[in-house]
């Protein structure tokens, strides 16, 4: 069954497998409360989902728009609107909250999120170009290089990689394995690392190649 929430990167930690004694570097997310706002149906929208609201914030700093879909479904406002596609969407009803005890441990997620900004690089930090020697005679150290032939075709090609702005892009990483879970708290352990800087808002769903 599809499952799917939206949650908060805490930051990275490390737990220990208590059979085995290995060390996992994992993610701690704080993951829900996610309040309903509104259910979406295959015969009223033409697919099944759940719009829900996450995160706390006052409610000057929410659009007017955002603010009535709030006051329609008759919850609080909250910090953002985010839509879940979920198997059995239609099970659920406005103001029913998700929380992380959806998942167990053991379950396959993919984590989406927006990546950490690096500003304008150079080709070597953004695609991994090699540089040239180093010493005093050198000319070449870090630049891109050659960017293509002379007369023929006397042109860059498009998709050359070049230096530009890197990062602050959406990002999935697939695949994650769920290591722990404390209901109580909120919160999910996921092996590995997520997208985004710490407080990035990151849509956890069900691994699609689990």
């Amino acid at each position: 069954m599809k499952k799917a929430i939206v949650a908060k990167k805490i930051g990275m930690t490390q737990v220990f497998n208590q059979e085995t004694g290995e060390m996992i570097p994992v993610t701690v997310l704080e993951a829900g409360p996610c309040v309903v706002t509104q259910v979406k149906t295959v015969e009223h929208d033409g697919y099944s989902a759940v719009q829900v609201g996450f995160g706390e914030t006052r409610e000057k700093l929410v659009n007017k728009p955002d603010q009535g879909q709030f006051k329609k479904a008759g919850v609080e406002v909250m910090r953002m609107l985010e839509e879940l596609k979920l198997d059995d969407a239609e099970n659920y009803k406005v103001g029913d909250v998700i929380k992380a005890d959806m998942f167990a441990v053991g379950d396959k997620i993919d984590a989406s999120g927006v990546s950490k900004g690096k500003g304008y690089q150079g080709a070597i930090h953004r695609h991994g170009f090699g540089r040239g020697p180093m010493e005093h005679g050198s000319k070449y150290h870090r630049h891109a290089g050659s960017l293509g032939s002379s007369t023929t075709p006397g042109r860059v090609f498009k998709g050359k990689k070049l230096p530009g702005h890197m990062g602050n892009v959406e990002r999935t990483v697939q695949n994650l394995e769920i290591v722990r879970v404390d209901a109580e708290q909120n919160l999910l352990l996921v092996k590995g690392s997520v997208p985004g800087p710490k407080k990035a808002v990151i849509t956890l769903v069900s691994s699609v190649k689990a």
